[in-house]
């Protein structure tokens, strides 16, 4: 199948991809964009994965107070350089990350940050829970991780439904934005801000 200049265009524009990128993703998935696309998607998490250990020291410190001036939130997002802090891209993803910690309320950035104490206090009232809702012991292990995985899903950052699009977790953001930039993105920290607490 041939491949056009406006297919490669297209793909480009639906995925912020390079055009040399998009044009072998579509080479590889025989003219389906669709495939191109998820093609694309895991070169992006493989690229995002070897960006990690770069460091990233420059970045934005970033202050966001919601509609009422009830709650605000501040956060230091940092990336490898200036260059690509200034860019509208870098400050929109900084926005986006945090409007969400603004509306989802998380506790840390990163499951590793969670207390150890904390995470036995869950799993025990979990555990009661389930022995409480007859559960049978031999499968108490199996709910007791499922709802500890619920729980990470709703205090950890990254692991949060992203609230634009509730279809991928805030680290999917992350790895998609480490792609497009070139350059690794990290959340440092953040603090939230509610009036009265």
């Amino acid at each position: 199948m041939e491949i056009t200049a406006q297919t490669v265009k297209e793909l480009r524009e639906m995925t912020g991809a390079g055009m040399m990128d998009c044009k072998r993703a579509l080479e590889l998935a025989g003219g389906d964009s669709q495939k191109a696309v998820f093609i694309l998607r895991e070169q992006g998490f493989a690229k995002a994965a070897k960006k990690a250990e770069r460091a990233a020291s420059e970045g934005l410190i970033y202050s966001y107070i919601h509609p009422g001036d009830k709650l605000g939130v501040l956060l230091e997002l940092n990336c490898e350089t200036d260059f690509v802090a200034r860019t509208d891209d870098f400050k929109l993803l900084t926005k986006d990350i945090a409007m969400q910690i603004a509306a989802a309320n998380p506790l840390v950035v990163d499951r590793s940050q969670l207390d150890g104490a904390l995470i036995e206090r869950e799993k025990e009232i979990y555990k009661t829970q389930a022995l409480n809702e007859g559960k049978p012991e031999k499968i108490l292990d199996k709910i007791v991780g499922g709802r500890l995985e619920k729980y990470y899903q709703e205090v950890v950052l990254l692991e949060q439904p992203f609230i634009k699009d509730q279809d991928i977790t805030v680290r999917v953001l992350l790895t998609n934005a480490i792609s497009r930039l070139g350059e690794n993105i990290v959340i440092k920290r953040f603090t939230r801000f509610r009036l009265g607490e």
